[in-house]
């Protein structure tokens, strides 16, 4: 069926799209849609809205970068909102944070145990990670993240280079405290990389999570079978 027929768009001719990351499920935004944002999502493989403020058709990262890349395009029952699996570059709030859902309302229910989500995330680096996409998009003279932004790739790969030889040579001496303060700047810095090419944690965390359980033989072989084709 023509689905651009189907789709029951409200007296304004817009229809609720919500966005979500493909890889780990998490709700990213919630935006609307009419006839031609849903034609050009289909033909470009990008998410496009419609922005009612602005009253015209929008391309999600259009200034931002942060392009929302189309893994799959749901519909509920009733026809009457849209559902967007993503691959998100960047960030999908105008804020800067990963989701427009970063707030939460206090409830009764905060205690209650949620069902367990499929990639598991780690709390400090997604904060540290939070910090450091701040200092991308508003650089500051005394930051040293921004400093490195402002060198660009070849300084930050470099500075990673450093840091993983600094690594080895304490787990070669054995000594363990200096093993996690250079894991901690290794880490840091790897972070660093991630913001420059607009990967989120969450890539890295489902990357884990596939290879979860998989035998690292099996891993490595697989991969060699994908280079030689």
């Amino acid at each position: 069926m023509n689905i651009l027929n189907e789709i029951k768009f409200d007296e304004k001719g817009l229809v609720p799209a919500i966005a979500q990351d493909y890889k780990t499920g998490e709700v990213l935004m919630m935006a609307y849609m009419d006839r031609e944002a849903v034609e050009k999502t289909l033909s470009s493989g990008k998410a496009h809205y419609f922005s009612r403020s602005r009253n015209k058709l929008w391309l999600k990262g259009e200034t931002s970068g942060h392009f929302q890349h189309i893994k799959g395009i749901y519909y509920d029952c009733d026809v009457d909102t849209i559902l967007l699996k993503v691959e998100q570059v960047g960030a999908a709030c105008h804020t800067g944070e990963r989701s427009c859902f970063y707030r939460e309302i206090e409830t009764p229910f905060k205690n209650v145990e949620m069902p367990r989500r499929d990639v598991s995330t780690a709390p400090i680096l997604d904060s540290v990670y939070k910090v450091i996409l701040e200092r991308k998009k508003n650089p500051g003279e005394r930051s040293y993240v921004s400093s490195l932004f402002s060198k660009g790739t070849d300084s930050i790969l470099k500075k990673i280079g450093e840091e993983a030889s600094e690594l080895l040579i304490s787990g070669k001496g054995g000594k363990r405290e200096e093993v996690v303060y250079e894991m901690a700047d290794l880490w840091f810095h790897s972070l660093v990389l991630l913001g420059q090419m607009d990967i989120a944690t969450e890539e890295v965390y489902g990357e884990l999570q596939r290879r979860f359980g998989t035998s690292g033989i099996e891993e490595k072989e697989g991969r060699s079978k994908k280079e030689v084709n």
